[in-house]
């Protein structure tokens, strides 16, 4: 029988190839126009896919999480990054945790360092079709504008199932509650909520500078 250190042993390295496959898995879906730094890590392989002449980077010890077992509230699908056009840009800043979100950019999508977003969130720069009707099936993806780019400050905590749209930005150290739409500017230091989110709690004495 195999005894308690061995079980460990065994365990640990079972789990290190579960990391490096998924590694693996999402490098695959990667381009030269996708930047993953030193110590990112996949649980679960994401979606990750850039559009020619277009950038997505992840900086160093960030974690995405793509499987419902390594999560408490689960994911209704792989982490999902695109960039829809050529020039978009999506940063992700250092020590950001992401649990199934889907990251759309037209434009650009900046998220801060230690940011964390929670299951399922969505943020987009973008309406992907036209708000008249004429043609909207066949229509393009409206044209980018600098002011639909979403910015997403350090330190900001982004709960499950809530969404993030065009033009967006949010201060550092805010939280966002789950479920919430944000259509407007979150002031740092804020707590919001609702649909749309409005400010109900402003935070003295940030842990972050």
């Amino acid at each position: 029988m195999m005894d308690t250190k061995n079980r460990r042993l065994l365990s640990e390295g079972m789990r290190k190839l579960r990391v490096l496959g998924s590694l693996i898995r999402a490098r695959a879906h990667t381009s030269k126009n996708v930047k993953i730094a030193h110590g990112v890590r996949f649980y679960g392989a994401p979606i990750i896919k850039a559009h020619p002449e277009s950038t997505i980077q992840i900086r160093e010890n960030s974690h995405l999480v793509s499987r419902s077992t390594d999560t408490a509230l689960g994911v209704s699908k792989p982490t999902i990054l695109k960039t829809l056009v050529p020039g978009a840009r999506i940063e992700i800043g250092a020590h950001a945790g992401i649990s199934g979100a889907a990251i759309c950019a037209a434009f650009k999508i900046s998220i801060g360092n230690q940011v964390l977003l929670g299951s399922n969130v969505t943020i987009v720069d973008t309406d992907f079709h036209p708000i008249y009707s004429l043609n909207r099936r066949y229509a393009p993806i409206p044209t980018p504008r600098p002011e639909d780019q979403i910015e997403i400050h350090d330190n900001v905590f982004v709960g499950a199932n809530s969404i993030i749209l065009k033009g967006v930005t949010i201060g550092k150290n805010s939280v966002v509650g789950a479920g919430s739409v944000v259509t407007s500017d979150v002031p740092p230091n804020s707590v919001v909520a609702g649909n749309p989110a409005r400010q109900i709690k402003f935070m003295e004495g940030s842990t972050l500078a």
